[in-house]
């Protein structure tokens, strides 16, 4: 099922252990290939980015918020600032907003690229910073510079992954393959703790040879491939197939946008985002000027707190309250979830 080339996969138990194992499976590659590469110590990640809990995908986070107290403890990560649609640098466009950040990138790779192992992404959205969404065509254009600059591309899909975008994988909607794709949260239905990193053939071989060589991933957990976890894996993966979860997303996906269409004029809602199953609207002081909401008025969180009093449990970022709906959800419950979150905008703004 997974995008082509990506033929070997590791189990974990938590997203935050497949992220890890990526970092160590790149780590360890550029040491142990043919041409050893072991100068290559350093990821690239981005503002704003989310990879889970452990001191690796801290390293690799970027919410300072969650991940202050442990500085000293991280590793260096070169930092880019978050592709996005909405809050545009100065000068920049929705035309041009791709061309722009990859332009960023392609300067820190031409003069970082002998010291990076891997860019560390989460195609297409990035969660825990707002649920910000890429430019089209990013993804794709950051693929061709990783691999024209030799360094490896992790993708973190633990959150988009699964169907949660439309499709199966967020990259596939792009037409890429990453040499390292982490999987969780949806793989099991959230039933039981399950995720995965998926590697190339060519990460696999780096790990192959003589036992004296000792090119063992040193990286093991006791519950990593869990019988028990891994059925409900596979029985969620059988549910995709019997129900045709994936065929009937669209459907709800454009009930979502309908329903929050209705807030666009809204004086005090700057930006309305959606990819697939995930939607986020953002709550804005002033909408010309773009001026968020002091954090300590809370907006977001009382936008939820209203919703609740109508059913739905909705979770906010601050001033962006999002949806991010099971992919079973009726049409009906996509009515009330959606009627919830616009009475408690009109409340609470």
């Amino acid at each position: 099922m997974a995008p082509p080339g990506l033929n070997h996969v590791f189990f974990a138990s938590d997203g935050a252990s497949a992220v890890e194992v990526a970092l160590k499976m790149a780590f360890q590659y550029w040491r142990q290939r043919n041409d050893p590469r072991p100068e290559k110590t350093t990821y690239v990640a981005y503002a704003g980015a989310y990879h889970g809990d452990t001191l690796g995908s801290v390293s690799v986070s970027g919410v300072p918020h969650f991940h202050a107290m442990f500085e000293p403890l991280l590793f260096e990560t070169l930092r880019l600032p978050a592709p996005q649609t909405y809050r545009l640098p100065e000068g920049v466009t929705a035309e041009s907003a791709t061309s722009h950040y990859l332009l960023e990138l392609e300067e820190l790779l031409a003069a970082e690229s002998r010291r990076i192992a891997a860019v560390v992404i989460e195609p297409l959205v990035q969660g825990a910073a707002g649920m910000l969404m890429h430019p089209p065509g990013y993804l794709r254009g950051v693929r061709k510079l990783t691999r024209k600059y030799e360094v490896l591309l992790i993708a973190d899909e633990i959150a988009v992954g699964m169907g949660r975008l439309g499709t199966m994988f967020a990259c596939e909607q792009e037409d890429v393959t990453p040499d390292l794709l982490c999987l969780g949260k949806g793989l099991s239905g959230g039933y039981l703790p399950m995720s995965a990193t998926l590697a190339t053939t060519e990460i696999w071989n780096a790990f192959l040879g003589d036992y004296a060589e000792l090119k063992t991933f040193f990286h093991g957990h006791t519950f990593g491939g869990n019988p028990l976890a891994a059925a409900a894996a596979l029985a969620t993966l059988d549910v995709f197939e019997e129900e045709q979860t994936l065929a009937r997303l669209p459907e709800t996906i454009d009930r979502i946008a309908t329903h929050l269409a209705s807030l666009a004029s809204h004086p005090h809602v700057g930006d309305i985002r959606q990819r697939g199953m995930i939607a986020a609207v953002e709550l804005v002081q002033d909408k010309t000027t773009k001026t968020p909401f002091p954090w300590h008025e809370k907006r977001g969180m009382r936008v939820c707190q209203h919703a609740l009093k109508h059913g739905a449990w909705i979770r906010p970022l601050g001033n962006v309250v999002y949806l991010m709906p099971p992919l079973a959800i009726s049409l009906d419950e996509i009515n009330r979830l959606c009627d919830a979150l616009i009475r408690g905008v009109d409340k609470t703004l």
